[in-house]
């Protein structure tokens, strides 16, 4: 007889690292992926730090099927809230038998041990899938598995605000400045996933306007109309 998998949640930020993360875990198939976990912005509507478009992400959520279990936080939101809002959402779901969490962190040591941290102790044990891969090789391995992503979010300090709503592709590894990371793991850039192996059909996503906000650019992504 057949021996149930554990069941986890994916950290879904909308971006081409938990989508990876998630590409990797259904790989690898010792985990059931019973729905993602998505911090919303209430005052904008959408995804945090990202800036997605909820009508995006319940998209991205459709086609890989996966039920969305959204954490509705305020902006400016302080940590207290944040993990208080999180914290309600690890109880929910330990008591629904969810025993893990996946995330996609790629190196960050500091974050990768606030999340063991918050979690130690509820019955919820984080997973690294991408954990201390390469990030160049990563980000190639990405592209070619066929997923799809544009920039949705750049840090102006570190990337020019033209960068916003362009693709995730090798050329843009080939014109990504010095010092910045391919994968953008140090906060340079967040991405929105359109397409790859994870989803049962790409989105139909184009760009639109771009604003500059708090010292970051953003490409604002909307869905076709008609589509």
């Amino acid at each position: 007889m057949k021996q149930d998998r554990p069941k986890a949640l994916i950290s879904w930020s909308s971006g081409k690292d938990s989508a990876f993360s998630l590409h990797e875990v259904r790989r690898a198939g010792e985990f059931e992926v019973v729905g993602a976990l998505t911090t919303v912005t209430e005052t904008f509507d959408r995804v945090s730090i990202h800036g997605v478009r909820q009508e995006i992400l319940q998209a991205q959520l459709a086609a890989a099927g996966l039920p969305p279990r959204i954490v509705p936080i305020p902006y400016p939101c302080p940590n207290e809230i944040y993990e208080a809002r999180m914290g309600a959402e690890v109880a929910r779901a330990v008591r629904e038998g969810i025993t893990h969490i996946i995330f996609g962190d790629l190196f960050l040591t500091d974050i990768r041990a606030y999340r063991e941290q918050k979690l130690a102790g509820t019955g919820i044990t984080p997973v690294f899938p991408l954990w201390d891969r390469p990030t160049l090789p990563l980000a190639h391995a990405m592209i070619d598995s066929g997923l799809e992503a544009y920039l949705a979010t750049v840090d102006l300090g570190k990337l020019p605000a033209e960068f916003a709503g362009r693709k995730f592709d090798a050329q843009l590894l080939a014109d990504l400045p010095d010092g910045v990371d391919p994968c953008g793991e140090n906060g340079e850039f967040h991405t929105c996933v359109v397409a790859g192996p994870i989803f049962s059909r790409p989105l139909p996503v184009t760009t639109g306007e771009r604003v500059e906000r708090d010292g970051y650019g953003y490409c604002d992504l909307v869905m076709e109309s008609g589509a």
